[in-house]
């Protein structure tokens, strides 16, 4: 009997931790998305702002609406903004400073700065 009570005590134990560790997993999933979906939508601002030099901005705009989300978010911003900057700088040909100056505006809003620091005066309140 005591065997029983045990084991059904360590089966309920058990389940409630993957339980737990399962909607953990779903959490950063669904966090991962939505900060795939802020990075996008930064992009497409930035593509539609056409604004010579909001570059940075954008960047540390996406990278702080993403990590916002938590850990799932921050995630994909950094391992879209790594291959967004390892290829760009392997094929625009903008080169090494460049991709060293928008890594720095990625890292800056994926750990909680201001994205306002690198907005450009006259960049429309709309952005």
């Amino acid at each position: 009997m005591r065997l029983c009570v045990c084991l059904m005590l360590l089966s309920a134990v058990l389940c409630v931790s993957a339980d737990s560790g399962l909607r953990r997993a779903g959490q950063f999933v669904w966090d991962a998305a939505g900060g795939t979906w802020d990075m996008f939508r930064a992009y497409r601002d930035m593509r539609e702002a056409n604004y010579k030099g909001a570059d940075k901005y954008f960047h540390a705009r996406g990278n702080y609406d993403a990590a916002q989300r938590g850990p799932g978010g921050a995630w994909a911003a950094r391992v879209i903004s790594d291959a967004r900057e390892g290829w760009q700088s392997s094929v625009s040909g903008r080169g090494h400073e460049d991709t060293r100056a928008d890594q720095e505006a990625n890292e800056w809003g994926r750990s909680g700065g201001d994205p306002n620091r690198y907005r450009p005066k006259g960049l429309p309140s709309k952005y």
